[in-house]
């Protein structure tokens, strides 16, 4: 593994940790004996991972940040050195001997690796640059057969509108023109009628609140402005390999949306307040409409919702009926567990794209049932659920594979990587040392020439445990 002594910068410096390891020490005082203490964490900008017993409150009361106070002097102190060296996330091991003699092992990063989630464990390895997980790179199919909703009446709502909001300043036709330029879309006849009615500008409101709040109600959102306007496409849609591989694109031949992650169709032109967007859909599902008005939701990776046929429908607060599919069909993503499917047998089928195989009580499985089919593209096994790892190299088309580092050893040793990955992930779980994993994952992205994570190697004392 590839390691360098420290550079002298604070974050390097052995005494901006020693309040963090202090507090990891104290907390595993009852280990304390002859045997050194191992201890790990991460530290990022937006979030912490720590193995620090919080004090209960007292009855009554809930937690305060006082409560925690050390934990977070200690945080901050190595965030403040972070900052100073643009780090976004730190992960580090450290070996602590019972009199105090420490050495600290910072982990990267590096930029062929996510971060980890609440774990000093590395996340996903990037094994292709600038890769993308299938549901990512899909694109809607044709919809040249749909059509605006009977609903859809430009003169209707442009009176409704100018009723609400008789005061309101509209976008000129060349505000409009240059709206459609930017996106590099025509806008919908009922999109326009909305900006020719009020451009949501806030200098427009002079900063008046009470305006922009009758603006919302008249609109039933948070209108953007016609300059903030912005096309959803899938690289508006935030995601973890690890996450997003496991999504499958589906669009039912019924469906009004389609189940795409984004669309060059899908104009946002509002929020909920929520964090939700309200989109109007050129690119509808089977069962759609052009201009349709959907919700893309911010928990949510993969399609939207149906809000209304028309804009015209929603200024008018019309009840819309989704149109949902219920017939039964083999599902494309395959949970196999003792809570779901309960063999891969089970979950074989030609258009099987994703597959799991969660805790499982059983005896291991064997993969040899997918073996061939065309379309599986990932695969995440939990450990010790495969009868034969090394079947794994007889699935030609993973993109994306997940496994428990026994199965990644077993793998990396007989040369049986497959090599038509885009990217990997190493799950471990407990208090798994990260070291180990560190190094495998080294291996895996050596495979592919990629960026190493590197240990940064510090050396200090802690002073006995009594003065921790």
């Amino acid at each position: 593994m590839a390691t360098r002594k420290h550079s002298g910068q604070s974050i390097h410096d052995f005494a901006t940790w020693q309040p963090v390891l202090r507090l990891l020490r104290a907390a595993k005082a009852d280990e304390a004996g002859a045997a050194p203490l191992r201890v790990a964490g991460r530290i990022g900008r937006r979030g912490w991972s720590l193995a620090l017993r919080h004090p209960a409150p007292p009855s009554g009361r809930a937690s305060r940040t006082e409560d925690i106070q050390d934990e977070i002097d200690a945080v901050e102190r190595v965030r403040t050195a972070m900052t100073e060296v643009g780090a976004e996330d730190v992960s580090f091991s450290a070996t602590i001997e019972p009199a105090g003699t420490t050495v600290l092992r910072l982990l990267g990063p590096s930029p062929a690796v996510e971060p980890g989630i609440g774990t000093p464990h590395p996340g996903a390895l990037i094994l292709i640059e600038d890769s993308l997980p299938e549901p990512w790179r899909r694109l809607p199919d044709p919809t040249h057969d749909a059509r605006p909703a009977p609903s859809a009446d430009p003169a209707s709502l442009e009176r409704t509108l100018r009723e609400r909001l008789p005061d309101a300043i509209g976008a000129t036709d060349d505000e409009i023109a240059a709206a459609e330029a930017r996106l590099g879309v025509r806008l919908p006849e009922e999109l326009k009628v909305l900006y020719r009615v009020t451009r949501a500008r806030w200098e427009d409101w002079a900063g008046d609140y009470e305006t922009a709040v009758r603006v919302s109600e008249a609109v039933r959102c948070e209108l953007s402005s016609v300059d903030d306007l912005y096309v959803a496409e899938a690289s508006t849609r935030h995601f973890r390999w690890e996450h997003a591989a496991m999504e499958a694109v589906v669009t039912r031949p019924d469906a009004p949306v389609q189940g795409v992650v984004g669309s060059p169709g899908w104009i946002v032109f509002g929020g909920n307040g929520g964090g939700d967007q309200l989109a109007v859909d050129l690119t509808p599902g089977p069962r759609g409409h052009t201009g349709q008005i959907i919700l893309i939701g911010h928990e949510e990776s993969v399609g939207a919702e149906l809000l209304a046929d028309s804009l015209t429908d929603w200024i008018l607060d019309r009840p819309t009926h989704e149109r949902r599919h219920r017939g039964e069909e083999p599902p494309l993503v395959a949970h196999v567990n003792h809570a779901s499917i309960k063999s891969v047998r089970e979950a074989a089928h030609p258009g099987l794209e994703v597959l799991s195989i969660g805790v499982w009580d059983g005896a291991p499985f064997s993969l040899a049932p997918v073996i061939g089919l065309p379309r599986l593209r990932t695969l995440a096994a939990y450990a010790g659920t495969l009868a034969d790892p090394l079947e794994i190299a007889e699935l030609t088309s993973l993109e994306f594979l997940e496994l428990g580092p026994q199965d990644w050893r077993a793998l990396l040793d007989a040369g049986a990587v497959p090599r038509s990955l885009s990217a990997a992930s190493i799950t471990a779980y407990g208090d798994h040392d990260p070291l180990p994993v560190v190094a495998i994952a080294n291996e895996i992205l050596a495979l592919w020439d990629r960026p190493q994570i590197i240990q940064t190697v510090l050396e200090g004392n802690l002073g006995p445990l009594a003065q921790a």
